[in-house]
């Protein structure tokens, strides 16, 4: 049994851009990230931690109301006019009935409007929150005195660290100096690439580290929850926008309140963003709402044995800057995805497309095939496809019959056919809003 815990404690989410698990507590020692390094010490590692979907809007849609994006409605870009189905409920709404007071301060990729997210306060409208103005608004936002004892959720997002990485804002690190993983080549491009990305995780990681002293310097200190995240993969050719590990495997970090006097530690257990929710509302004293999608780890946070076993984990795509449907399964031993539509084997957002890791990645044109299955203990990069493989036909089968069973059960609009985008938003859309 889990650990009693004192009620209601303060929450704190932040999420970035693009960093998947770029982080030396993720076996990437060479990235500059020392709050981060200590934050982890300090918490609850989760290695096993996966988006839903590989893409901005449709992955913080999961984080933001527990449900898949196809259940959600954001199935592509807000600002290309997909928007929340109505009746969505999103975090800040779920804990309200709970006494929590949300604040939104930078970031979110949800709907061109902050104001209809449900959140008491709004702090930035715009969609390119830097990292060191967030933190610099939050230190003014824990300053303030408190009107009032209710518990509180405060959304911290930024823009790093999506791309470009220009070196008038961000230092790059020595290329001969950076980890570069399977997935991508090992060449001078490549190694120039991800110093850059190096600079914007520096400048993430500053400006983490003075939200935390701020945050360890208030009164709210001992009794607050504080979870780091990404929305999904980092900005590379095969990774972002894929349902390769690359491209959904993200960075998930809790603190729990120091008055738990839990220990720091590491979980092994499949963790989904659709599990934040449930956990939220569980741990605000609520039970959470049945349709949700995920699972809570309150428990799992406290005692890794606590863990589902069987958890199997559902991915999906199906709108970024083209219409490029695929559903994928993932299991702690294997995964397998369905490619709805031919086309290339790695469509290439357009600022994948002009990055310099793309010149040594000419094989990303050829023909994708209609499934795929890697076995992700002997093939974490999943470089291996056996989906055509005599000897593992029954994997494949079975995986594939469970992935159908989850698109009927959950009603996924791909079973219908091509997924139709919606109109692009025109000038006086929100005229009533």
């Amino acid at each position: 049994m889990p650990l009693p815990v004192p009620a209601q404690p303060n929450i704190v989410l932040i999420h970035c851009h693009d960093l998947g698990t770029w982080l030396p507590c993720y076996g990437m020692p060479s990235v500059p990230s020392p709050h981060l390094n200590t934050f982890a010490d300090e918490s609850i590692v989760f290695d096993q931690a996966f988006a839903t979907a590989p893409l901005c809007t449709p992955a913080r849609s999961s984080l933001f109301t527990g449900l898949q994006p196809h259940q959600n409605g954001l199935m592509g870009l807000v600002h290309s006019g997909w928007r929340y189905r109505p009746g969505v409920q999103t975090l800040p709404e779920l804990l309200r009935p709970h006494g929590y007071h949300s604040a939104l301060i930078g970031l979110q990729h949800e709907d061109l409007d902050s104001r209809v997210l449900g959140y008491d306060e709004v702090h930035g409208l715009g969609f390119l929150p830097r990292a060191m103005e967030v933190a610099r608004q939050t230190e003014q936002w824990l300053a303030q005195p408190r009107e009032d004892s209710a518990p509180f959720f405060l959304t911290l997002g930024t823009w790093e660290t999506h791309r470009p990485w220009p070196a008038e804002d961000y230092a790059a690190a020595d290329p001969n100096a950076v980890d570069v993983p399977a997935y991508l080549p090992d060449n001078a491009d490549t190694r120039g690439d991800i110093a850059t990305f190096h600079g914007s995780i520096r400048q993430l990681d500053q400006a983490v580290g003075r939200i935390l002293s701020a945050l360890d310097a208030s009164t709210h200190a001992d009794n607050t929850m504080v979870i780091f995240t990404t929305d999904h993969g980092a900005a590379f050719p095969r990774a972002k926008s894929t349902l390769y590990d690359s491209g959904v495997q993200v960075s998930f970090i809790v603190r729990p309140p120091r008055n738990w006097q839990l220990a720091p530690g590491r979980r092994s257990a499949l963790t989904s963003h659709l599990d934040v929710a449930p956990t939220l509302v569980e741990l605000a004293g609520g039970e959470p709402p049945e349709d949700l999608a995920g699972e809570s780890f309150l428990g799992t946070l406290q005692d890794e044995s606590l863990a589902n076993p069987t958890r199997e984990l559902f991915l999906e795509k199906s709108h970024h800057d083209r219409y490029d449907p695929i559903r994928a399964i993932r299991t702690d031993r294997a995964k397998y995805i369905r490619n709805f539509k031919p086309g290339p084997q790695v469509p290439l957002a357009l600022d994948l497309e002009e990055s310099p890791t793309r010149r040594g990645m000419d094989h990303l044109l050829g023909p994708k095939p209609a499934e795929e299955l890697y076995l992700l203990r002997d093939d974490p990069a999943e470089l291996h496809n056996l989906a055509d493989a005599a000897a593992f036909e029954e994997l494949r089968a079975e995986l594939a019959s469970r992935l159908d069973h989850h698109l009927h059960a959950t009603a996924d609009p791909i079973l219908a056919g091509d997924i139709t985008a919606p109109p692009v938003p025109a000038r006086d859309s929100r005229a009533s809003c």
